[in-house]
């Protein structure tokens, strides 16, 4: 079983830059793919950004890349999303997600979700 938590978000405005942090409780953090998801209100949860268990592969959706940095920290069971030139268009609940040894880019496929964090970006 592994544990999720979110946190980092909050009122930004465009072309400003947040970091967001996913604190993982469980022995097994340091073998799982990490990724990020959002969900804008009326919208599908889309795919964000996805690590793999050892930091050495990323892989980003194309409305991100350039912009956002996913990155982790297995002594610290910690994943980050670090987001830069922000736009109102990323208003949305970031939620980290696990579960899976491999990187992937579709919601079902992660076991385990966090609660979620807003990110709100102003024009």
């Amino acid at each position: 079983q592994v544990q999720l938590e979110e946190s980092g978000g909050g009122l930004v405005q465009a072309g400003g830059s947040l970091r967001l942090s996913c604190a993982a409780s469980g022995r097994t953090f340091n073998t799982y793919a990490m990724a990020w998801f959002r969900q804008a209100p009326g919208k599908e949860r889309e795919f964000v950004a996805a690590i793999n268990w050892s930091g050495g592969s990323t892989y980003y959706a194309d409305s991100v890349k350039g912009r956002f940095t996913i990155s982790r920290d297995n002594a610290k069971n910690t994943v980050y999303l670090q987001m830069n030139s922000l736009k109102p268009e990323d208003t949305a609940v970031y939620y980290c997600a696990t579960g899976r040894w491999t990187i992937a880019t579709i919601a079902a496929q992660y076991d385990y979700w966090g609660r979620g964090t807003q990110v709100t970006v102003s024009s």
